[in-house]
């Protein structure tokens, strides 16, 4: 088997569900953050997903705390249903 046909581990699909975000980038005062009304659209979609655990507020997918990781702009659903917010829905953090 090819280093590509290779199954990823269970490590490797996680990163790759994260996307480009990682869940300490909510620390970062220095990232952009989606504004409040792209946050609660996106946070809609999620809770109307098969893949959003209500109990915990996660995501099957990424593990991800939905009502955090909908809040950065960079961040994306792992199955599509929201993605990186444009720039009229980023709003700069004062770092």
């Amino acid at each position: 088997m090819s280093e590509e046909e290779k199954p990823l581990s269970a490590w490797q699909r996680y990163k790759k569900n994260l996307g480009n975000t990682r869940p300490w980038d909510l620390l970062k005062t220095d990232l952009a953050r989606a504004t409040d009304a792209t946050a609660e659209a996106r946070l809609n979609l999620c809770k109307s997903c098969t893949h959003y655990i209500k109990a915990t507020h996660q995501c099957k997918k990424c593990g991800c705390i939905m009502n955090l990781k909908v809040k950065l702009a960079d961040a994306e659903c792992p199955v599509g249903k929201w993605n990186i917010a444009t720039p009229e829905e980023r709003e700069l953090t004062n770092g």
